[in-house]
């Protein structure tokens, strides 16, 4: 009998949870501190440090980061607290990978970025072909990249072409277009009945190669060719200086995506969501809005409106989800487009155009019951958030300047 107890204890005590020694006083708060404010949010800034004891005074410091200041802030830190540092912490991107390929073009009408290295994993948002790229690790055939608007995610290596940073320049510097219809075809030869190379939407960069008749051969940043009609092209930096945008425009835009439909995650003409919605708007527009509803709503200027719809303007974004509380944050899970006279456009189910005013045939109480405040997006957008395209490096380099 005291042998069997003897055995239970030992399986009892070789069952109990392996649990490393607490770290010493003031490390976790230094690193809290440091994440909180480099990295609040984890969609577009990556601040991932591992910190163990070692022997005496000694950490392990592993984990990994795109924020090299932020790192040596960190290391700076833990060395003023009277530390040594056995220092494995990654600084992205990682070269011992990916050499000198530390950027990317997407290559394809439209690809897929999702939150884990798996195509079981959820969408996170798309990109569009042409859209420059970070490129900061792999695992397998997957890619951790970073898209211009800041949204970091894993890319399957199908759906981008790696390149150098000499070569990401000379792409900036080659004679860009842009494609304008909302949906269409490359052609492998200049003639309408030609075998299709790829599909395309509107907003695709490709590179322009020459004309031929009416057409214009097109290059793809995997070295794909095809051919385009001329007037269906504009070129990249003419695009690039259009002027701000009015609400009509922005409207316009946006009624021209009627009935797509909904895709969590989609960001393109081909299926979006509701965030994935306006983003596209404004960037067909030259605007670079965040990714997601809960982004989008700290930029642009605030609004004082409420359930009576006061003061709003077409153009304007309305904000829905949980209004805070004494002991609850907001929270936004839905963004609209103010059109005037209480309607609304948005990405839901489809896009579509609704009423929030009570007794039109239209009306959407479910909507009207969550709206929490309102933005107004195009007064000077780029000194409130939402830059203009030509303003991003990623997109131009020398290319504008």
């Amino acid at each position: 009998m005291r042998i069997l107890l003897l055995l239970l204890s030992v399986l009892l005590v070789a069952c109990q949870p392996v649990t490393e020694p607490d770290l010493p006083s003031g490390v976790t708060a230094l690193v809290d501190t440091i994440r909180q404010e480099v990295a609040p949010d984890k969609r577009v800034a990556l601040f991932q440090p591992e910190v163990r004891p070692g022997k005496d005074d000694q950490l392990i410091l592993t984990g990994k980061t795109n924020l090299p200041e932020a790192a040596n802030r960190l290391r700076d830190g833990l060395r003023e607290l009277g530390f040594t540092l056995a220092d494995s912490l990654r600084i992205l991107p990682d070269t011992e990978q990916l050499g000198d390929q530390t950027y990317g073009l997407v290559h394809l009408s439209v690809c897929n970025i999702r939150s884990r290295p798996a195509h079981s994993a959820e969408l996170s948002t798309q990109a569009t072909l042409g859209t420059p790229l970070r490129v900061y690790e792999q695992e397998g055939d997957w890619f951790l990249v970073q898209t211009p608007d800041g949204y970091l995610g894993w890319l399957d290596r199908g759906g981008f072409t790696s390149m150098t940073a000499r070569e990401w320049s000379a792409w900036t510097l080659a004679n860009r277009v842009v494609y304008l219809p909302d949906l269409g075809f490359a052609l492998a030869e200049p003639d309408t009945d030609a075998n299709p190379v790829s599909d395309l939407v509107a907003g695709n960069i490709l590179e322009s190669l020459g004309t031929e008749g009416n057409f214009t051969e097109v290059g793809f940043p995997d070295g794909r060719t095809g051919y385009l009609p001329t007037a269906d092209l504009m070129p990249f930096r003419d695009w690039l200086q259009q002027p701000a945008p009015s609400p009509d425009q922005i409207l316009t835009t946006a009624s021209q995506h009627l009935g797509r439909p909904y895709m969590w995650g989609g960001t393109s003409g081909k299926a979006m969501d509701c965030s994935g919605f306006t983003k596209t708007v404004f960037f067909l527009n030259g605007l670079l809005l965040p990714r997601d509803a809960s982004q989008q709503v700290h930029t642009g200027t605030p609004v004082e409106a409420d359930t009576s719809l006061a003061n709003l303007q077409p153009g304007d974004f309305l904000f829905f989800g949980r209004a805070p509380t004494s002991s609850t944050p907001e929270k936004i899970t839905h963004v609209a487009i103010y059109m005037g006279g209480g309607r609304i456009i948005h990405a839901a189910e489809r896009v579509q155009i609704q009423s929030l005013r009570p007794g039109d045939p239209d009306f959407a109480p479910g909507r009207l019951a969550t709206f929490v405040r309102a933005r107004r997006m195009l007064q000077k957008p780029d000194q409130a958030g939402i830059p203009f395209l030509h303003q991003i490096d990623l997109y131009t380099s020398s290319d504008i300047q």
